[in-house]
């Protein structure tokens, strides 16, 4: 049952966005619901930060007796914590606010790339709690496995968290999965992970493992913590090794049939152009990648070097780099008219690993956009703020967005 409430929790982090009235999750009467009505109460409390049972009642359109009934549950189960009493010189017992306890459950995010493996430790409140980083180079799994044990081992370390309290742990790295050609082939991908699943990672570390790719992970990591969590429908372009996107329409994580949605860096925006390690010609990643900036730049060597060098080019590296600039922004353009067209959505995120100054450089030479269906007010296109660690925050989120699903009414249900 914990791990049902906390999973709940989490959901309402990702969901959350700013606004001044009131949130509100609609829950129902009915005796069956009882664990839907549950998560409609946590939702609501971590959406409004603090909320008296009165409140609760009004917001959920439940009634005061059940609200009553499932606040004392979730008091009881640490989950919830009960603030000083709310005195208005009124009659009766005066009102107590209601609100998340962070220490109710923890989750583990980590992060697999080509040149590092980091991890955190979130909260229920999507506080980081702990973080550890490991050098690697393009990891297979025998080389990644003892570093996310290890690294387990030292967030477990960190004073003051309760790790009976633990939900899972997400895993992210660069996609796609599963796809004949593509999974683990080229630079721009890890290899020897084609048969490796979460069922697989969590039989081995013995907890809960979900596994995502990298982008999704950045989109999901942007709406809780950095300028999407404002945005319902929104297109986050992660500018890694490869390319990549993570996709968020009417407010929910869409990750496609097989978790694939989103692998942008395949779009073919170049007919007949660059050949790519999928077989095709005229990829997007081909062009707007670190990959390409580095075959560009004529470098050679562990990625961590050449990202450590992007940050101070000069002499002819820096007339290179204003080459790959230009190359990148002509084919980006394009596939940002694309994305508006085909998905209607708000606005268009861009992060990742390329150094803030290049971003920034990138981001100012795709304007003027060309025109498209997109009639939203504010920027099309934005650098994401989420900072450095915004994928391992959003692989710290995952034990979440895999729950939408009849699997998690299931669930729900069992802990009724």
């Amino acid at each position: 049952m914990l791990a049902a409430y906390g999973i709940a929790i989490l959901l309402a982090m990702a969901i959350h966005y700013s606004r001044p009235e009131a949130l509100t999750v609609s829950g129902t009467n009915l005796e069956l619901a009882r664990s839907h009505n549950r998560r409609a109460v946590i939702e609501t409390v971590r959406l409004n930060g603090q909320l008296t049972r009165a409140d609760l009642a009004r917001l959920t359109a439940l009634t005061p007796q059940t609200v009553s009934n499932i606040a004392g549950e979730l008091l009881d189960a640490g989950l919830l914590l009960a603030g000083e009493p709310l005195r208005d010189g009124a009659r009766g017992q005066p009102a107590i606010p209601l609100r998340i306890n962070p220490d109710g459950a923890y989750s583990i995010g980590v992060q697999l790339d080509q040149q590092q493996l980091v991890a955190v430790a979130v909260d229920l409140a999507g506080q980081v709690r702990g973080r550890t980083r490991y050098p690697a180079s393009r990891p297979t799994p025998a080389v990644a496995l003892p570093l996310i044990r290890q690294a387990l081992a030292d967030l477990r370390a960190v004073p003051g968290l309760d790790w009976r309290r633990l939900l899972g742990m997400g895993l992210v790295m660069p996609g796609p999965f599963g796809v004949a050609g593509m999974t683990s082939v080229g630079p721009t991908t890890l290899p020897g992970w084609e048969e490796v699943d979460a069922a697989g990672l969590q039989a081995t570390l013995g907890l809960p493992v979900l596994l995502q790719k990298d982008a999704t992970a950045a989109a999901i990591g942007e709406r809780l913590h950095g300028i999407a969590s404002g945005m319902q429908n929104f297109v986050y372009l992660f500018v890694g090794h490869g390319l990549g996107a993570g996709l968020f329409l009417d407010g929910r994580l869409y990750t496609g049939l097989r978790r694939n949605a989103g692998e942008v860096g395949h779009m073919i925006v170049m007919p007949d152009g660059r050949p790519c390690s999928c077989g095709n010609h005229g990829c997007l990643e081909r062009y707007v990648s670190l990959q390409s900036l580095y075959e560009t730049l004529g470098w050679q060597g562990e990625a961590g070097d050449c990202l450590a060098r992007l940050a101070r080019l000069e002499g002819e590296d820096a007339w290179a780099a204003e080459r790959w600039l230009a190359m990148a922004a002509r084919a980006l353009r394009q596939a940002v008219n694309i994305l508006e067209c085909l998905l209607d959505v708000e606005g268009v995120v861009i992060g990742g690993l390329l150094p803030a100054a290049l971003l920034a450089q990138l981001v100012e030479r795709l304007h003027p956009l060309p025109a498209s269906i997109r009639q939203c007010d504010g920027p099309r296109l934005q650098v994401g703020a989420a900072g450095g660690d915004v994928v391992a925050l959003g692989a710290a989120a995952l034990p979440i967005f895999d729950e939408f699903n009849p699997g998690y009414e299931a669930l729900l249900k069992a802990s009724a």
